[in-house]
This record gives structure tokens, C-alpha cells and sequence, in this order.
């Protein structure tokens, strides 16, 4: 008799019991027992006075507006940037408040400081210390919902902190985002044709938008079905217009390939070719073909496109995809008494890697080959993906979609942050603008107690006051100490001044392309391990209830404590790293033994892979 394959797995109730699936039966809890219980369990404070810490005289242990970078950048997605914004005309310094929070929310933090302090006189007493930061936070309409305006008062002080350390129904919503609703969404749908004016009308555009912007770049999109006459026409027509460039649609997914156009002509090789070499004929201005993700291999369409004369590739157009259904099982959108719907266009920032990975494999495929990248570009950060993949220039729209075209300009701004940083040697271990995480609960730093009293102390019920108790005093030593031995210099702002060329745009394209390749060339004998952070965690549970469902059963949980413990099971597959809530709670640190796969039965053949 074989033996039982679940013979050698962890104890199946004892996985379920802190994480039950299905009530077998009624829990009877007196009233009494649960008052104490919940003591055990308790974050906020008590409401009587008897069990308060003292305050310490620099008010950090109290001042409720501390955010760290999580924090921040949740409240300022939280935001609905409105139009005629109160909270911006209830503000007594006339604070930029839309642009500063819309920085932060695109993780320019440089570019959210320069609005309050350098591109207002009053936005330093306003960014350090508001004194009136109800008149801004009552406006806010969010108050009328259910989770409340957003912390402006945290969000500035975020942002300014992190200066003084020198830190630089035919379009519809997506269902990727959840339900969040407004601005923010990652993905849009659109099953939208081609513009309903003409192309005259549109001509006519061009040549008047040339003639008020003459220094800036036109380029005209053109798009008709596989007929040589047709692709020549309209060529024509918009160079004299006056357009700098072409860009020709073969990707549209939806509407249009039924008609013969967009998509219909985009996945063939021999018809993409053809229609490049044809607008090469009939113009003498630059042209690059837009690709549809829709294809086996997107490579192919572009070699097509260069073999036809293309001066380059934008990629990618829409992803084909049917939105979302409704309970009664209607789509939306659905079109007219029949309720009917068609295979739509997914963009926004949902198909940001499906983009990446184009844009890389035509770029190590054809170095060289301009590549306008477009697909989720929703900061400067992941514009900086883009170009690190090899793109030459980058097209923003859902971004817009969700908010206008003010972003631009900050996404602008934040790449030559971006760039400029990266010419300053003492912040290399930055990621972007982001500083390394430092040990914190709720934004504010802690030291490691375990260090402290020799355990690490969870943040609720007795824990918690035990908690507040050992860092009252250790702040207290602290600041006895430093009063005693530290001369405070009137100056204490550290500076860095770039000891390289702060590098151009054209010098960060393709960078990461060295790093990419096929999957036998990546080393599976350099494994990591998961490793967390006592002091950051919030006891919350996640890494162990995804390790144990879909995982490797590698986290155990206390009940008591509600501290994660990893064991050496650990495969450093990086789910629990990815569901944590805390930024850097959990790292993946470099395996200090042979990993050896449970294999669950004896090898009959070598591993494949």
C-alpha cells in the first residue's frame, strides 16, 4: 500500500484555526469575557486619563498628521483633485493644494515641495506647521463621505519633510481598480471608433495649432483599410497640413477591424509592410506605425514595419478585453434596449507591463529603432520604465482621462528629478525619490525593542502600553543624552551636491535591457528568504494567510502575539512580501544555506528546469 502523499503536511486545523473557513457552529461569549478580551486586542487608547503616557515636550507622540510614504501615497490617491477645488479657496495662503497632493500621488515629492514652498511666499509656514489646516480639510468634499477629507495638514508636512533631507457610456471605468471610484482608476474601456469629424476638419486643425505653436510637435494620426489609394491620400493630406509626423493606426481592437482598418490590418506582417512602404512613397515627413498588442509575437509587426520604412514603432494600442458584466448578467457598457456590448479596448496602467514587455522586445530585437512607448505611463516613475526599456519618447491619455493635462507638466518636472538624482552618489541606494524605509510605526521612527527589553512588542491591548512605556523612556534618555553632549549647529540641512553629469533623457534609454532575457538564463541556485520586521508589523496576518492558501506553508502565526514567524520552508517566492501593507516590513535577503525543493515524492527523472 503506497503511503499518504498528505502524510508528511502541516496539520490541517491548525492552519484553519486562526483563519476558519466555514462556522460549523455557534460561539457563545459572555459579555464579561469579552471585555476582557478585548483589552488584549486594543489599539486605540482608553478613554479615561489613568492609563495615558506622559507627553514628551516635542510633540511627536502626538501630533496626529505624521504620514510615511505609504501613508502619503494612499491619502493623495485618495483625493479627487475637483474642479473649483474648496479645499484650495478655503486656503488663507492660496496653497497650490490640487498640484502639490497631485505630486505626491505621482511620487514626485520634489515636485510636491517646490509647489508649497517655492512657488508660494506663504508655503513655508503653511507646510511646516499649518496653523489653520481645518479651514483647507473643511472644504474638502470628501467629507461628505463615508471615509472622510483627506489628511492635507499630513500630506504637507510629508512632503516638506522630505525637502529638508534634501528629497528632491463608450468609456467607462475598469474593474482592476476594485471599488475605488473617481479619479485614480488603473484601467479605462472604450469600444470608441474613429473621430466623427472629417479629415478636413481635422487638417485644418493642424494647420492652425502649427501656426499659434510653432515650436512644438504635431503629429497627425491617420487610419483607413488595406487599399494603397487610400493610405496615399490621406498621407498627403495631412503633411500639408503641416504636421511634423505621421502616426498610422493599425491597431485599433475593436469596430474599426471589422471594417477592414486598425487591427484587421496590424496583425499581418506582409500587410503592415505594404502600408509602410506606401506612406514612404507618398511623404517625405517622419512616420511610425502604432502596434497592437493583440498578436503572438509583437516583434514580428515591427520588423515588418522597419522592413516598410518606418522611422519607428509606437507601442502598444488598447488590449482587446470585455470589461465587466453586471449581476443579471448584462455587460456594461451595454448599448440600447438590447443591452449589447462588443470586445472593447483595456488601457491605463492595468496593461503597463503587457506595454514594458513590448517595448523591450522590440528594442533588443531592433537597437536603435525609435519607439514612442504608451500603455499605463501614469508618473514620472513609470515613464523612466519606459525609457529604461528603450522607448525614445512617451505617450500619456488615461492619465489624463483620470485627471487633465496639467499632469504633464509634473510628470515633466519629476523626471528631471529623477535624472537628477541619479548624478548624487550619496543617495544611490534611493529608489527614484524614495528614500530607504526607515523603522517606523505610523510614520513616526522606532527603535528595535528587542534591543530594548529583549522581545519584540506587538501594538495592541497591554502590548501596546507596555510598548508606549519602554519608548517613553527611551526618549527621554535619548534627549537627556544629546542635551548633555550635542552642540545643535544653526544649520543642521544636509546637501549634496552631484559629483557626475546629471544624465540626459538619451542616456537612461535601454538601460535595463541587459538585465532582461530568456528564463534559462536567470540563476536558480541564488535564492533569497523572507525576513520580517517585528517592530513595522501591524499583526495583520496577511503574509501568513497567503504563505498557508497559496503558498508553501512556510509562516507560522502566534495566537497570542499575532507575530508572522517564517520558517526554513521558506522558498522565497516573495507573495507575503508582495500582500504586506507595510512598505519594507518584509525584505528578501540573500539565503545563508543550500536550498534544497521538497520534492513531496522521490525523484524519478532529473528536474527539467
Amino acid at each position: 500500500m503506497s503511503r499518504m502523499l498528505s502524510k508528511d503536511l502541516p496539520d490541517i486545523e491548525n492552519i484553519l484555526a486562526l483563519n476558519p473557513r466555514v462556522k460549523s457552529h455557534a460561539d457563545i461569549c459572555s459579555t464579561s469575557a469579552k471585555k476582557v478580551e478585548k483589552k488584549h486586542w486594543k489599539r486605540n487608547p482608553e478613554k479615561g486619563c489613568d492609563s495615558c503616557v506622559t507627553l514628551e515636550n516635542n510633540f511627536d507622540d502626538i501630533k496626529h498628521t505624521t504620514l510615511s510614504e505609504r501613508g502619503a501615497l494612499r491619502e493623495a490617491m485618495r483625493c479627487l483633485k475637483c474642479a473649483d477645488a474648496p479645499c484650495q479657496k478655503s486656503c488663507p495662503t492660496n496653497l497650490d493644494i490640487k498640484s502639490f497632493i497631485t505630486s505626491i500621488a505621482n511620487r514626485n515629492y520634489y515636485g510636491a515641495a517646490k509647489s508649497i514652498l517655492s512657488d508660494n511666499p506663504l508655503g513655508l509656514t503653511c507646510g511646516m506647521v499649518c496653523p489653520t489646516s481645518d479651514l483647507c480639510v473643511g472644504g474638502c468634499n470628501l467629507y461628505a463621505s463615508e471615509e472622510g477629507p483627506i489628511n492635507i495638514g499630513g500630506l504637507q508636512q510629508f512632503a516638506t519633510e522630505d525637502l529638508v533631507t534634501n528629497v528632491s457610456p463608450r468609456i467607462v471605468r475598469g474593474t482592476t481598480s476594485g471599488p475605488m471610484f473617481g479619479p485614480g482608476q488603473s484601467s479605462f474601456l472604450n469600444i470608441e471608433l474613429i473621430s466623427e469629424k472629417t479629415a478636413a476638419y481635422w487638417c485644418q486643425s493642424v494647420t492652425e495649432l502649427k501656426a499659434d505653436f510653432p515650436n512644438k510637435v504635431i503629429i497627425s494620426s491617420i487610419m483607413c483599410s488595406y487599399n494603397k489609394a487610400d493610405w496615399t491620400e490621406l498621407a498627403k493630406m495631412a503633411e500639408a497640413s503641416g504636421a511634423d509626423a505621421l502616426e498610422l493606426n493599425l491597431s485599433c481592437p475593436h469596430g474599426m477591424g471589422e471594417r477592414g482598418m486598425g487591427l484587421a490590418c496590424g496583425q499581418d506582417t506582409e500587410l503592415v509592410r505594404n502600408i509602410c512602404r506606401w506612406v514612404r512613397q507618398a511623404v517625405q515627413i517622419p512616420f511610425f506605425a502604432k502596434l497592437t498588442p493583440n498578436v503572438t509575437n509583437i516583434v514580428d509587426i515591427a520588423m515588418a514595419a522597419h522592413e516598410g520604412g518606418a522611422d519607428g514603432v509606437t507601442a502598444t494600442n488598447t488590449v482587446s478585453g470585455l470589461m465587466g458584466l453586471k449581476a443579471d448578467g448584462t455587460p456594461w457598457p451595454g448599448i440600447g434596449r438590447g443591452k449589447r456590448t462588443t470586445y472593447g479596448g483595456v488601457s491605463g496602467n492595468a496593461i503597463r507591463p503587457i506595454a514594458l514587455r513590448a517595448v523591450s522586445a522590440i528594442a533588443k530585437t531592433l537597437p536603435g529603432f525609435p519607439i514612442l512607448a504608451t500603455g499605463g505611463i501614469d508618473s514620472a516613475e513609470s515613464g523612466l520604465q519606459f525609457l529604461h526599456a528603450g522607448a525614445s519618447v512617451l505617450q500619456v491619455c488615461s492619465a489624463v482621462q483620470n485627471q487633465d493635462f496639467t499632469l504633464i507638466e509634473d510628470y515633466c518636472l519629476g523626471l528631471k528629478t529623477l535624472l537628477y538624482l541619479k548624478s548624487i552618489e550619496e543617495l544611490q541606494d534611493w529608489d527614484g525619490q524614495s528614500p530607504p524605509t526607515l523603522r517606523h510605526q505610523k510614520g513616526k521612527p522606532v527603535p528595535r525593542l528587542e534591543e530594548l527589553v529583549g522581545k519584540s512588542l506587538p501594538s495592541f491591548g497591554p502590548y501596546l502600553l507596555e510598548k508606549k512605556r519602554v519608548l517613553a523612556d527611551y526618549k527621554k534618555a535619548v534627549r537627556d543624552y544629546v542635551e548633555k553632549t550635542t552642540v545643535v549647529e544653526a544649520n543642521g540641512t544636509r546637501t549634496y551636491t552631484p559629483k557626475r553629469p546629471v544624465p540626459a533623457v538619451k542616456d537612461v534609454i535601454a538601460r535595463a535591457l541587459k538585465h532582461i532575457g530568456a528564463y534559462g538564463e536567470l540563476n536558480n541556485t541564488e535564492q533569497v528568504e523572507a525576513v520580517i520586521d517585528e517592530e513595522m508589523c501591524i499583526n495583520c496576518g496577511k503574509c501568513y494567510m497567503t504563505c498557508n492558501d497559496s503558498g508553501y506553508q512556510a509562516i507560522s502565526f502566534d495566537p497570542e502575539t499575532h507575530f508572522p514567524i517564517v520558517n526554513d520552508s521558506c522558498t522565497g517566492c516573495t507573495l507575503c512580501l508582495s500582500v504586506c501593507p507595510i512598505i519594507e516590513c518584509i525584505k528578501m535577503v540573500t539565503r545563508t544555506t543550500p536550498y534544497v525543493p521538497k520534492r513531496g515524492l522521490p525523484q524519478a527523472v532529473m528536474p527539467v528546469c
